[in-house]
């Protein structure tokens, strides 16, 4: 067997076995079912998008051409983030690292292992994204079946340079730093790149594109379009390569500008690797300095909690210096407080504000639809940190298991250290969107009530699910939410959300016929029953949830 494959076989042999053996038919139908749906939806959205923008001449395949470099733009600062961080555990922090590097294997194909499995692990999810994006350009301009050879052909380089280059940038940081100290230097400087990229993109408002009427005159409207996002970068060629195939004319000099580009920038990553691998490896072994005191942490939380139970008191401190000693978990309050900031400005960018008298019906609309976006936005960040919370126990849980402390106890304290932030965050979405809406006092009142109870039973549903589907081995807490576990929590909310919104159109529709005929809000049976009925279900899935979490708490065998 070449030494290449000798090395990639395990890895291989692993993860299909791991496969087979955590994969029943009943998930595996769920999965598929889900990523179907999600790539149609995606198809379905952009086949019109493309099918409008077709139907305008001259302009139409320029507005194409700058949406696909938008979005391979986006694809690549996401590709290079996800392969500097991934880069660190697959060449200094990997188990079978010790017996690889003392073993008698050529380095050239020790980096190209790992180079590998750092792509794999970081360009899976964009990927998959990407077969829905090409697959409606190729079928709306009528790209043919040569045309899926040509998408694999210009995508797989801007897969491999970011991977090179991630892995070079990693690669420079250890030689700098101790490994598990760059760790969390990365951690940071990620979360902040990416904060970036999602204000740079924000800035440069892409949406305008879809409004011509914005600009002084049709050519700088056209000169816009003509202009190269990033003449640069390896989207833009890519997007060359693919319009040309699909609107003409066909240019193979782009397709040869990125194999050539993957094929120079391959050969520095591994002169690097060669130059500076061996010294990184060695400072990878040393350990870093906490910087978390306990003592400081009593004195300061101590007084706070003083009110609860000992044991209380003691899981929540607990819980609490756990996260800010963990740089991969509170560093992303840096980016949860960037996209809170870009909800805003999202809120704020949108058509209604113009100038002009905005009808009250539409505002009372979006105000309202507003509740299950930021419902969603709430599931989301509770799936990334109040669903990992009893996994990330580990196997430390059989001692609190088996100990004579409260379950009780540790469920409450985990559901309440995760859902007061929440809450504080939901409350901050909803006021702060109403009041930019300049909505009414009934849709504020509605707003917040509902969002309230909607925080409540999406905290009380993450711990339970988290409970019911636990991942007691991971060694990466971002891993925990993309489980099926994290999938099955996610459809739930998402169907609780889709009920909560239907049963409150009965009284908000009430509430706009009534404002629009002049008339005072009519209080009636049907107002009340829907939101007795919203209230209801909110706190039946908030008990049914940490009921069931306790039970599986409480039956955990180790």
């Amino acid at each position: 067997m070449h030494p290449l494959a000798l090395i990639i076989a395990p890895k291989w042999r692993t993860a299909l076995a791991r496969f087979r053996q955590g994969q029943t038919r009943g998930k595996a139908l769920i999965i598929g079912s889900v990523g179907l749906v999600f790539w149609l939806a995606v198809f379905g959205v952009l086949y019109r998008v493309l099918g409008y923008f077709r139907g305008v001449e001259e302009i139409g395949p320029l507005l194409a051409s700058k949406l696909l470099s938008l979005v391979l733009l986006s694809f690549l600062s996401i590709l290079l983030l996800s392969n500097v961080i991934t880069a660190l555990s697959s060449f200094f922090l990997a188990k079978d690292l010790d017996l690889m590097v003392s073993s008698p294997v050529d380095w050239l194909h020790v980096y190209l292992a790992k180079l590998g499995e750092t792509l794999v692990h970081s360009s899976w999810m964009v990927a998959l994204m990407a077969v829905p994006i090409f697959a409606a350009y190729g079928v709306r301009y009528d790209g043919g079946w040569f045309f899926g050879f040509v998408a694999i052909a210009v995508v797989l380089p801007i897969l491999i340079m970011p991977a090179v280059v991630g892995s070079a940038v990693t690669l420079i940081l250890v030689n700098a730093f101790p490994a598990r100290r760059t760790r969390d230097l990365l951690s940071v400087i990620a979360i902040v790149a990416a904060g970036g990229v999602v204000m740079l993109f924000r800035l440069i408002r892409p949406e305008r594109l879809a409004r011509p009427e914005g600009f002084q005159n049709l050519l700088d409207f056209i000169t816009v379009l003509r202009t190269p996002t990033s003449p640069f970068l390896p989207s833009e060629w890519t997007t060359d390569a693919v319009m040309g195939y699909l609107v003409g004319p066909f240019d193979w000099f782009p397709v040869i500008v990125l194999w050539s580009s993957a094929l120079a920038t391959g050969v520095l990553g591994a002169m690097l690797h060669y130059a500076l691998y061996p010294t990184g490896f060695t400072k990878a072994q040393e350990g870093a300095e906490r910087f978390v005191k306990g003592w400081i942490w009593q004195a300061l939380l101590g007084p706070v909690f003083s009110p609860l139970s000992v044991s209380k008191r003691e899981f929540v401190i607990k819980d609490l210096k756990l996260f800010f000693r963990d740089t991969t978990q509170w560093s992303q309050l840096i980016l949860l407080g960037v996209l809170v900031v870009i909800y805003l400005f999202n809120i704020r960018a949108l058509p209604l504000f113009t100038g002009e008298q905005v009808p009250f019906y539409l505002v009372t609309v979006v105000s309202f639809l507003n509740l299950g976006l930021a419902g969603f936005v709430l599931a989301a960040i509770a799936a990334r940190f109040v669903f990992p919370a009893i996994s990330l126990e580990g196997r430390q849980m059989w001692l609190l298991r088996s100990s004579p402390l409260d379950l009780r106890a540790l469920l409450w304290s985990k559901y309440w250290v995760g859902t007061v932030p929440l809450l504080v965050l939901a409350l901050l979405i909803t006021v702060f969107t109403n009041v930019i809406l300049k909505a009414s006092p009934f849709m504020m009142a509605v707003s917040v009530g509902t969002i309230v109870l909607l925080t409540v039973a999406i905290s009380a549903m993450a711990l339970g699910f988290g409970a019911l589907y636990p991942q007691f081995e991971t060694e990466n807490a971002a891993q925990i939410p993309t489980s099926f576990g994290g999938l099955v929590f996610m459809m739930t909310t998402i169907a609780l959300l889709a009920l909560v919104i239907v049963i409150e159109a009965v009284p908000v529709s009430t509430y706009l016929r009534a404002s629009f005929n002049g008339q005072p809000v009519p209080v009636d049976i049907w107002m009340i029953a829907a939101f007795v009925a919203v209230a209801v279900i909110c706190l039946s899935a908030t008990g049914l949830s940490l009921k069931v979490g306790l039970t599986k708490m409480e039956g955990f065998e180790f």
